[in-house]
């Protein structure tokens, strides 16, 4: 197992069975600060690597949010064009390495996603979620957009759903909802009956063979070749945005 444990978030990867399960963490219903976005980047491409590893669980800590996108904290804190650039290229960063990755990553999504953390659900090649697991893009209350995530959630769920979410910015869409345009395979009543369900699904498809496995995720992801250029160019949008003054007020009234 590797650790990577500190106050600004925490990374877990435990390797048994062929399964790599890598585990987020954050005291902020586990959003994501630059450092343990970096974290992440870099340990799915150690693990796309690894010999040993057949198939990666991706989940986060706790029994509450999945995922609340990205820190806060650090969004109030771009001052200009480059910061805001590099701050939302960790998305980007993330999404390109889940992509890019020869492992197959299945997500157990036991909780809410906002933002990031959708694009995080999307960005798996396969996702179980609970009842609990509602989706939200709230981008534009603040004056931005899920322009680094988009293509990710249009890739899974398609224009009509991505749109829906985007511009009904303020409504929360529920597991069902979510399973019925793409995101979810299956959704559970409770975190222990999608525990159970992890466990054997996993179990099996790390059992084959896992040149096809690897194949197959080629096959998968046919098409988004230029996602390097293009969520970094959608990286420079939204920090562009975030100096806007819109945005600006709109953060002023969150401080408050």
């Amino acid at each position: 197992m590797s650790v990577t444990a500190r106050s600004n978030g925490s990374l877990y990867t435990n390797i048994e069975n062929k399964i790599a399960t890598v585990e987020f963490g954050h005291p902020a219903s586990n959003s994501f600060p630059g450092e343990l976005l970096q974290r992440l980047t870099d340990e799915l491409k150690i693990l796309s690597n690894n010999n040993d590893v057949n198939l990666i669980i991706l989940k986060s800590e706790g029994d509450g949010a999945f995922c609340a996108g990205a820190s806060f904290d650090e969004l109030l804190a771009v001052t200009n064009l480059k910061e805001g650039a590099v701050f939302f290229s960790g998305f980007a960063n993330v999404i390109n390495a889940m992509r890019n990755c020869s492992k197959l990553i299945v997500g157990r999504i036991h909780g809410k996603a906002v933002g990031g953390g959708v694009g995080l659900a999307a960005a798996c090649d396969y996702a179980i979620a609970t009842v609990n697991s509602a989706v939200k893009l709230s981008e534009f209350t603040i004056g931005i957009g899920p322009f680094v995530i988009a293509p990710a959630v249009e890739r899974k769920m398609g224009v009509a759903a991505l749109a829906e979410m985007t511009l009904a910015a303020h409504e929360w869409k529920n597991a069902y909802w979510a399973q019925e345009k793409g995101l979810y395979a299956k959704v559970f009543e409770t975190i222990h009956d999608l525990d159970k369900e992890l466990d054997i699904f996993t179990q099996k498809l790390a059992g084959y063979n896992p040149e096809a496995l690897a194949d197959m995720k080629k096959v998968l992801w046919e098409g988004t070749e230029n996602w390097d250029k293009l969520l970094t160019e959608r990286a420079a949008i939204s920090g562009r945005l975030v100096l806007s003054d819109f945005t600006k007020n709109a953060l002023g009234q969150f401080k408050k």
